[in-house]
């Protein structure tokens, strides 16, 4: 294991997430990923520790993956579902949280349609004065930084199997597309891909990419704990072309279709030919450009279906398999208290 030191609680944000961390999470990951290519995949890390996965929003690919995450490090584990919960009956939040408290968790991993929800319980935990961890496993339109760590964590694993770290990514051009407006999964790749010193280039619709995005990462409104990034590696295209030209990594947003409250597309038809990634497209990247996207896909609409099927281009499938290695790194790193 890595012997740098982890100080870090929760896991809320990557906002303020130093270059140490980021390297730590993926020196961990690639420990458990040569765990997990062992017959026997299971570690006795967290053995006696219990892990409430709270997915108060649908999920299949995050909730199954810290799941099985907190089963191969030998933890217990509590599975919340929303629509079978006490909930129903008119039970809060922070009862719900304070409820799976007294079950004995003490790792919490939280999915909520609405921003601010893991923050709130993680704060309510602090309050209580528990140990208890608290890990943001998606909110609203805020971030969903365990997606974010394990595309950095596919990207450099493919550039330097054996030793990831974000310095591999600094210079690379990374074209982010799609549903921009409405992505978490955004916003937390552009903290950390830009803090590696990569050149991140959004391309949508001007509806789906309003020019007022990037103030939220500018210096004006650069916060104690969110660092500006300089403009010279954040960029803004409502063309797909300029974007696409010369990128190393495409990464594919679904259309979240379920957060849009007003006709912000004429149709998908024509969103797939303007922004839609195809081979064709891809020949303005460069040459052994790959290709990423969070899930699920929208085949034939954010990218073409063949593509997406192709281990020649597409790092969909690596990215399913790197989230268990992340998300036991991220259980293991605030769940032990050290690396």
């Amino acid at each position: 294991m890595p012997t740098a030191t982890w100080n870090r609680h929760h896991i809320l944000s990557l906002a303020d997430f130093s270059a140490v961390e980021y390297d730590a999470v993926l020196q961990t990951a690639a420990s458990f990923q040569e765990v997990l290519s062992r017959r026997t995949k299971k570690v006795p890390t967290l053995q006696g520790q219990v892990v409430a996965n709270l997915f108060f929003e649908s999920s299949t690919r995050t909730r199954s993956s810290f799941e099985l995450a907190a089963k191969r490090l030998s933890a217990d584990t509590l599975n919340f579902a929303a629509a079978t919960s006490s909930m129903t009956k008119g039970e809060t939040i922070l009862d719900t949280a304070k409820t799976y408290l007294a079950m004995g968790t003490d790792i919490m991993v939280i999915r909520h349609r609405e921003a601010g929800v893991p923050n709130a319980i993680a704060q309510e935990m602090d309050r209580l004065g528990v140990r208890v961890c608290v890990l943001n496993a998606g909110d609203g339109q805020h971030e969903h930084p365990s997606q974010a760590l394990l595309d950095l964590f596919t990207i450099c694993t493919l550039i330097d199997p054996t030793r990831p770290r974000i310095e591999l990514l600094k210079g690379k051009k990374i074209a982010i597309v799609g549903d921009i407006l409405h992505s978490r999964v955004a916003r937390s790749n552009i903290w950390s891909l830009t803090a590696s010193g990569a050149e991140v280039h959004l391309a949508a619709p001007p509806t789906l990419l309003p020019k007022l995005f990037a103030e939220y990462f500018s210096e004006e409104t650069a916060g104690e704990f969110q660092p500006s990034i300089p403009k010279r590696q954040l960029f803004l295209h409502w063309q797909l072309e300029p974007a696409l030209r010369d990128a190393d990594f495409v990464m594919t947003l679904r259309l979240q279709k379920e957060r849009m409250t007003a006709h912000l597309l004429p149709s998908l038809r024509e969103y797939h030919q303007l922004f839609g990634i195809t081979r064709a497209k891809l020949q303005l990247c460069k040459p052994n450009v790959k290709v990423l996207h969070p899930g699920p896909v929208n085949r034939g609409v954010e990218i073409s279906s063949d593509l997406m099927d192709d281990p020649e281009f597409s790092l969909i499938q690596a990215q399913v398999t790197s989230g268990v290695a992340v998300r036991m790194a991220l259980l293991y790193l605030i769940g032990s208290g050290k690396v």
